[in-house]
């Protein structure tokens, strides 16, 4: 098992399962957050089995540690590019990647889900970008990776008019591919075929 303040990471049956964690339960990707789950991904995929991310019930991520964001300066273009790594490594996985969403994804939340081949969503799970309502854009892929998957036209409305997205809603555009009670369950079963 791996375990960091940020995560833990555990196999069971041939699937590594990454669950994010924090004190206040709402699974922020702050920079040494970022950092540690891009080295263990890429750590994983030197020996690479599918791998599930999750969050809590209540939280998959709500992105970016805004307060961080605010203090950051000069150093908000390698806090960028420390998304990027990341997002990269997800995507470049060599095994399948499913994200099982319970509760919320936001921002870069979202960017990580967007990031993974499968996404799996509790029917009370909420999508969005809300960066737009906070005068900010997504700087991990989110930007590309949207469009491809939901088409231009429904990744604009989601980025400029910053909604948020129920998972019936999410199902119907295509930003998920399926709604399940248990998301880990469905993911676990769809990873051993």
């Amino acid at each position: 098992m791996l375990s960091t303040i940020h995560f833990h990471c555990e196999e069971h049956d041939g699937i590594s399962v990454l669950k994010l964690c924090s004190e206040d339960g709402t699974n922020r990707l702050s920079r040494s957050c970022v950092r540690d789950l891009a080295d263990t991904i890429e750590k994983l995929a030197e020996a690479p089995r599918p791998l599930i991310i999750t969050g809590n019930q209540h939280f998959f991520s709500a992105g970016a540690d805004l307060h961080e964001i605010a203090r950051l300066g000069t150093d908000a273009f390698d806090f960028a590019l420390m998304g990027q790594r990341l997002m990269r490594a997800v995507d470049d996985f060599p095994a399948l990647v499913c994200a099982a969403v319970y509760g919320y994804a936001m921002g870069g939340g979202l960017d990580l889900v967007l990031a993974c081949d499968m996404r799996i969503a509790h029917p009370h799970a909420i999508f969005g970008h809300r960066g737009a309502a906070l005068g900010m854009i997504t700087g991990w892929g989110g930007t590309q990776r949207l469009p491809r998957l939901i088409g231009r036209a429904k990744a604009m409305e989601m980025f400029v008019a910053a909604e948020k997205l129920t998972a019936a809603k999410a199902l119907d555009i295509g930003l998920v591919d399926e709604i399940s009670d248990d998301p880990i369950a469905r993911a676990t079963k769809l990873l051993r075929r």
